[in-house]
This record gives structure tokens, C-alpha cells and sequence, in this order.
């Protein structure tokens, strides 16, 4: 999962796997929406949402637009991640699967992440309490108003970005060609899920040095929101292989906090769990129309296939399809999400299945 991996290392990892990759420079933009009214009723004057976009926009010949795919990231996130080598040079370089030459991806970073609009940025817990539905609607208006998209080839996401999958389908039925949602689930944040947001929202709000969100340094709950992160975001046998030891254990624990740490606030890490609040896509699944394909993974601790949730659920989905892929030396638990050569042959087939 490498949730809250908007860290100086990802970063540069990022960076570095663009200016390496076999595919078109990212270009970068800023989208300012003037007096958002978020689903809580609160407003901001200005909501700045960040992008990326790769290849060149096409349209038919009734100027539609036909090739554009939004990849949408997970909770802590940016689109930046889908720049890392596993991802991008899998699915985005000549040949590719969602080859940049033939494509127009769009990766925008969410209200409350990376460098869009967030807590962090001043406000702090005066920050209006936006939810998944605040985030959508953000999308939307990007593509509609800054990007001149008024139609989808794609909708993907991974985590919360599937979660936004499934949303888009209800929300905008007419709008995609097709759906990908990844690491995710057509039901309400519950169980074991919520619990350990919870374990993370209440170490926050409980700690006394959090002060109401107005901390000038970091409080020390922080801490344990990055370890629980750390716990939740692999399997149990990469973690046993990589950490053989008591004290391999913490020094690779210890290792990924202190990173996390350096780039983390503990203000926008509340808002980005607590912002699944208005999540809940399970009584309109129905009204989803596009070929929907949904890719779970069988060591995946935050949707473990046991629930059956997916497997009973889909089959409301008029063109969905549910799959979820076993347990190899290629997975990693829920951040198998971004490790596109394990799924993207499905990928592929949904692309070819929705073509027109």
C-alpha cells in the first residue's frame, strides 16, 4: 500500500523513473475552482487542484473526446506515484498498455493531497471536512473545465482511487468507456477497515500536542499513524523476508517512519482517513452502465477475500466482473495495486472488450 508515500523518496523516485522512461514527459498544471461548496456545506474561496497529463488529447470526428484515461491514487497518495517504474514503465512506454503515444492520462492529485488543496497548506483543522464525493466532483471539474475532456476512455484508480471508481460509475454513468477499480470494495468503510482508521483518527485527535490541529510541531501520534500505515500495507511473508530478525524488524520499521515522517502532517493525515466518511457506492450499483472490471488480491489486509463482499456484490453490476488474484512471489499485499505487471492483462482484455 505505500499510503502517505508523498514522501521526499518517493519523490525523487518518481522523478527519476521520468526521466528514465521510454514515454512522454509528464507536464504539470494548476486547476483553481472559485467558491467550492463542499458536501458538508463548508466553502473555500479557492480549491487548487494539481495535475499531470501524458500524450496528446483526441477527438472524433464530432469532437469528442476519445482517448483521454483518468488514474486516480490512493489515500495519502499523489498522482505522482503512478510515475514509479513499476507502474509507468509497465503501462505507459511504447507498447504499452495504456501507451502515452495513443493516450491521454491524466493524473490528478486529490483535494487534501500531494499539491492540491490541504489542511497543511494553512488552514490546519479549520480546513473544510471534505469527503470522496468532494473529490469526485474536483475530478470532474478538472476534466471538464481545465482540460476540455467531456468524455472517458478510463476511469482506474487504486485504493481510495478504486473507491473513486466505483463512484464515477454511479455518478457519471455516461461518461467512461470502462472502469478499473483496484484494492477496493463496493461497500462502506466497516469492519477491521474501520477499526484501524479509527486506531489512527483517535491517536490524533486524543493527543494532547495535537492541539486542536494548531501544533507547530508535529505531534507524536503522527508516529503511530505511520506505523499502523506500515502494519496494513504489505502481506505477512514479504514482511517475514524482509524483516527475519527482532532487531530487522525495527530497524526496517524505524526506517519507514522516520522517512514518513519527514514529509507528514498529522493534520492532513487525519483529514485523508476521516475522508471516507461519505463513502458508500452499495445502493446504486445498479445504475453502473460501463464494462467494470474489479481487482482485489488475496493477501490484501485492508480487503481481505473472505468478506466475499466483492464476489457477492458484483453481481449487481449489469458489465461487472470481479477478480480476485491469488497470493504469488509477486504480490504484495494491498500495494499490489501499483505493481502493474501482476494485473494489467486485465487491464488489457477490459480495454478490448469496451473498444467501440
Amino acid at each position: 500500500m505505500r499510503m502517505f508515500a508523498a514522501s521526499l523518496v518517493a519523490v525523487l523516485l518518481a522523478s527519476s523513473a521520468t526521466e528514465a522512461a521510454d514515454y512522454p514527459t509528464p507536464r504539470e498544471g494548476d486547476f483553481v475552482i472559485k467558491d467550492f461548496a463542499f458536501a458538508s456545506g463548508e466553502k473555500l474561496a479557492e480549491v487548487r487542484l494539481h495535475y499531470r497529463t501524458l500524450g496528446k488529447l483526441e477527438r472524433d470526428a464530432q469532437g469528442r473526446a476519445r482517448n483521454a484515461v483518468l488514474i486516480l491514487h490512493g489515500t495519502g497518495g499523489s498522482g505522482a506515484q503512478f510515475l514509479r517504474p513499476e507502474f509507468a514503465n509497465e503501462l505507459f512506454a511504447p507498447g504499452g498498455t495504456l501507451d502515452a503515444s495513443r493516450y491521454f492520462i491524466v493524473l490528478p492529485d486529490n483535494v487534501g493531497h500531494g499539491q492540491s488543496s490541504r489542511p497543511s497548506d494553512g488552514l490546519k483543522a479549520r480546513f473544510p471536512r471534505y469527503g470522496y464525493r468532494d473529490m469526485v466532483e474536483a475530478q470532474y471539474r478538472l476534466l471538464r473545465e481545465e482540460l476540455g475532456v467531456d468524455h472517458l476512455r478510463l476511469v482506474m484508480g487504486t485504493s481510495m482511487g478504486g473507491m473513486h471508481s466505483w463512484l464515477w460509475g454511479e455518478l457519471h454513468p455516461q461518461f467512461m468507456d470502462a472502469l478499473l477499480p483496484l484494492a477496493s470494495l463496493p461497500a462502506q468503510i466497516s469492519g477491521r477497515n474501520r477499526v484501524w482508521r479509527r486506531v489512527v483518527i483517535d491517536a490524533i485527535r486524543h493527543d494532547p500536542q495535537w492541539q486542536n490541529g494548531d501544533y507547530r510541531a508535529q505531534p507524536q501520534s503522527l508516529r503511530t499513524a505511520q506505523q499502523m500505515l506500515f502494519l496494513m500495507g504489505s502481506n505477512p511473508v514479504v514482511r517475514q523476508q524482509t524483516m527475519t530478525t527482532l532487531a530487522q524488524s525495527d530497524a526496517v520499521l524505524d526506517d519507514y517512519v522516520r522517512t514518513a515522517m519527514a514529509t507528514a502532517d498529522a493534520n492532513d493525515v487525519l483529514y485523508q482517513l476521516e475522508s471516507s466518511w461519505d463513502y458508500d457506492p452499495n445502493p446504486g450499483l445498479e445504475k453502473i452502465q460501463a464494462p467494470l472490471v474489479a481487482i482485489n488480491f488475496a493477501d490484501d489486509l485492508i480487503n481481505p477475500p473472505e468478506l466475499g463482499i466483492l464476489e457477492q456484490e458484483i453481481r449487481r453490476v449489469p458489465n461487472g466482473r470481479a477478480i480476485v488474484m491469488p497470493t504469488t512471489p509477486h504480490t504484495r499485499g494491498h500495494g499490489t495495486h501499483t505493481i502493474a505487471k501482476v494485473w494489467q492483462h486485465y487491464l488489457k482484455e477490459l480495454l478490448d472488450r469496451s473498444s467501440h
